[in-house]
């Protein structure tokens, strides 16, 4: 097949973004496919310039801090947020490598459906909604998943203490990898939190729910293994963590009962089915000290780096890298 990998773009991820395409643009070459590369902000890159992304800088272990926040507005400001070139109407396939922001809240998603290019991950509709902390939220309540309790738009320590308690989660309701969360003991962290967040969008305030935190990660229409994401104690799984070596341990299969993680692959599969996710998709959830499990969000493009969470519940489950950029492309092309 000739595939277009599109990557990059403006998001507070592009640098994850770059990470991941670089090892599927890597893998769909050694499977044999033709593959372009194409910078959503730039459009299609040359030989030379696609050589560049393999520098040290673009290894997952460098991905230590968000991006640069006066680089990527002036990424903003000279170039066009969507820029897939019109190479990409040639291809048989579109691998969407990217992560946050336009490329993941269905926009792209939107102007591929609108091409009639088939493209990899959810659809555009599917794609908004999982972006969308609140809505995605209460469509999971109305499935019957528990989800802690949130509060949104313009509120006051008063309003969380009486409706959520503390301590609480705040961060913004269409950001990913944990960009611009923050947790909140008390009222005097408040404001400087909601500031933090309200940076990147619409601010979340959550009730914090303690226990161990879990991802499950759904392939077609089935659960993989369950993985655990272990902190050391008092850190948060923030943006670094996930993609610092030492940043938290992730064990995959995660160590607990045969009922615990049916139980949460089933909630997974539920949040793949409900949300109308297309392909794959990654869902995180906390399972607190009753047993109770607590979705908190559905991830439609999950990282595709060495140290993603997806190709280590692909690999538990005996799926290489490799086969899985294959079968995620399969999963894409319209059925005969």
């Amino acid at each position: 097949m000739k595939v277009a990998v599109v990557f990059g773009g403006t998001s507070t991820e592009r640098e994850v973004s770059i990470a991941s395409a670089v090892e599927v643009i890597r893998a769909l070459r050694e499977l044999g496919h033709e593959v372009i590369a194409v910078d959503s902000a730039r459009g299609r890159l040359s030989l030379e310039e696609e050589g560049r992304l393999a520098l040290p800088s673009s290894a997952p272990a460098a991905i230590q801090d968000q991006p640069d926040s006066t680089q990527l507005e002036a990424l903003r400001q000279t170039r066009s947020e969507v820029n897939l070139s019109s190479a990409v109407l040639d291809c048989d396939l579109v691998f969407l490598a990217l992560h946050g922001g336009s490329g993941e809240n269905g926009q792209i998603q939107a102007l591929l459906e609108l091409a009639q290019v088939p493209f990899t991950g959810s659809g555009s509709t599917a794609s908004g909604l999982a972006m969308d902390k609140e809505l995605s939220k209460r469509v999971a309540r109305s499935a019957g998943i528990l989800t802690p309790d949130w509060l949104t738009g313009p509120v006051d320590a008063d309003q969380v203490g009486d409706r959520l308690g503390w301590p609480v989660v705040v961060k913004p309701d269409a950001e990913g990898s944990s960009v611009g969360l923050s947790i909140v003991d008390g009222p005097e962290g408040l404001p400087a939190a909601i500031a933090e967040a309200a940076t990147y969008g619409q601010v979340i305030v959550e009730r914090f729910v303690t226990g161990r935190e879990f991802t499950v990660s759904v392939l077609g229409h089935s659960a993989l293994p369950v993985g655990e994401i272990v902190k050391p104690e008092g850190k948060v799984f923030d943006y670094a963590s996930k993609y610092q070596n030492d940043g938290v341990q992730e064990v995959f299969p995660a160590r607990i009962s045969g009922d615990l993680a049916r139980g949460l692959q089933e909630a997974a599969e539920t949040i793949h089915r409900v949300f109308k996710l297309r392909g794959y998709s990654r869902s995180d959830f906390i399972v607190d000290r009753e047993g109770r499990i607590w979705f908190m969000e559905a991830n439609t493009l999950p990282g595709l780096t060495r140290s993603s969470l997806l190709p280590k519940a692909a690999a538990a489950a005996g799926i290489s890298f490799d086969d899985l950029c294959e079968r995620i492309c399969r999963l894409a092309l319209p059925e005969d």
